[in-house]
């Protein structure tokens, strides 16, 4: 049977002008911004792959249900729409709204975590970590070996490895770690998903132990999408179905909003202990506003209610990872060094692989990100040394295995066109990899360096050197697109 093309199952209703920029000027902004790609101005960036939180397309029923917002300090409607979604959705009972994921994640590690405690999870993610730090906890990594592997082809690279965890709670105690956490998908591991075998396996073992379950379930619902897909017995299953099966092996979730629920700001805490409920609504109170809208207004609310029952859609995710696997697709049928399998949100560069001359110290994933936005105008982001920080206890500079640069492609935003013009332009600085520069530190901030961090070229004035090819190129694409 021939093969059919497939399209996004939406159309376009309004549109926004986005500005193309010389490579001179990209020069010039990359100087700018400390060859951060978090400091330039998003008016000089051409397709914008930094990140998928509060980067998606609302739907014309999620603007209409902004247009209802319920804008009352206490009681809105609009939180009550949003409980009634997360109950029917996710399974849990209490909702306690926060202004986005990073404050449900305060107010978990302030609710359970004690200093001393240690909490296990499937590989640290920054501002997960950092919380859990600042209220005196110890992460440990007992991800799969695989997940530090980006050439495996486990189908399942965010698998915990019991045996790790076990070993963890011989040596601390069971009454040290107040819970495990498990991110759908993990993000540092290029997007990889857990299976339903191993949340169950995680599940059976924490509850004879006497140990809580929290998700991270931010990308919860591309993780269902991987288990109907890759999971034996789950193919006849729909997704909205395996999502609630994945919650229903959790004593709660943390959320960000700014991803499956496609809305643009806005996450939760979601939990069934009712004393636990109680405390989170107390704390939300201090650090986010009343527990019944969390530093949200009601337009938010509603706008996310409605996404909630989006992002469970069959159509809208098989297209979702469908767009992400197009990409990943094209660079692997050129060479170029990336994560497999490929993820559900991102397409994760392999920067170690694709810039050997790079030592880890010059740091060879910020570099890459740098480079790209000077060869092309797209900008993506690091997620190796830079984000992984220092070692609070001594100081010296964390080298996980992976380092990557993420392609993260925002929900409903961009076509197929647009991922041809991302992967020309990666193809096309894979070409030139010889010619890009280390980068050394500038400016380093305490807290999630990566954010705000500066940086300068190691041994010459450029990132990336201008080669007659390259600019060629630039030229010849340039002049394509009217401006010359």
């Amino acid at each position: 049977m021939r093969q059919r093309s497939w399209a996004e199952p939406w159309k376009i209703k309004v549109v926004e002008p986005i500005h193309m920029t010389t490579r001179t000027e990209r020069e010039r902004n990359m100087r700018e911004a400390g060859y951060n790609t978090f400091l330039l101005k998003s008016d000089d960036v051409y397709i914008d792959l930094l990140t998928d939180s509060g980067t998606s397309a609302m739907s014309d029923r999620q603007w209409a249900g902004m247009m209802m917002g319920d804008e009352a300090y206490a009681g809105s409607r609009n939180f009550y729409h949003l409980e009634h979604a997360v109950r029917e959705v996710y399974g849990y009972e209490a909702l306690i709204p926060t202004h986005q994921g990073r404050g449900a994640e305060h107010l978990l590690s302030r609710l359970l975590i004690t200093p001393g405690d240690h909490v296990p999870g499937n590989m640290y993610f920054t501002t997960t970590r950092l919380h859990q730090e600042l209220a005196g906890g110890t992460f440990h990594d007992v991800i799969i070996d695989e997940a530090h592997d980006p050439a495996s082809p486990h189908p399942f690279k965010g698998n915990i490895d019991i045996g790790k965890l076990d070993a963890l709670v011989r040596q601390v105690g069971a009454e040290r770690i107040p819970y495990v956490c498990v991110a759908v998908t993990v993000n540092l591991a290029g997007g990889q998903p857990v299976s339903m075998q191993n949340m169950l396996d995680v599940w059976s073992f924490c509850r004879a132990r006497g140990i809580k379950v929290m998700l991270d379930a931010t990308r919860a619902v591309e993780n269902a999408w991987f288990i109907q897909q890759r999971e034996i017995g789950m193919r006849d299953r729909s997704v909205a179905e395996i999502l609630r099966m994945m919650c229903d092996l959790s004593d709660g979730a943390t959320m960000s909003g700014k991803k499956d629920s496609l809305v643009n700001i806005g996450g939760w805490l979601g939990l069934r202990d009712e004393a636990l409920v109680a405390k989170a609504q107390n704390l939300v109170v201090v650090y986010e506003g009343l527990h019944t809208y969390g530093g949200l207004a009601g337009r938010d609310l509603e706008a996310m209610a409605i996404g909630i029952r989006e992002s469970v859609q069959e159509e809208y995710i098989r297209s979702r990872i469908g767009q992400v696997y197009y990409l990943g697709e094209r660079l692997q049928e050129a060479g170029v060094p990336i994560v497999t399998p490929i993820g559900g949100h991102a397409v994760f560069l392999d920067a170690a692989a694709m810039l050997p001359h790079l030592p880890r110290d010059q740091f060879p994933a910020q570099a890459l990100a740098a480079a790209l936005y000077v060869e092309s105008g797209v900008r993506a982001m690091e997620r190796g040394a830079v984000s992984a920080g220092r070692d609070p206890r001594t100081g010296a500079n964390r080298y996980p295995k992976l380092e990557l640069v993420r392609l993260t492609i925002p929900r409903r935003v961009y076509t197929q066109a647009h991922m041809d013009v991302v992967a020309e332009s990666v193809i096309a600085l894979f070409e030139e990899r010889e010619h890009v520069h280390g980068l050394q530190f500038t400016h380093e901030p305490e807290y999630l360096r990566f954010f705000q961090a500066k940086f300068a070229p190691v041994g010459g004035p450029v990132v990336l050197d201008g080669s007659a090819e390259v600019y060629r190129a630039d030229v010849r694409r340039f002049a394509l697109s009217g401006r010359g």
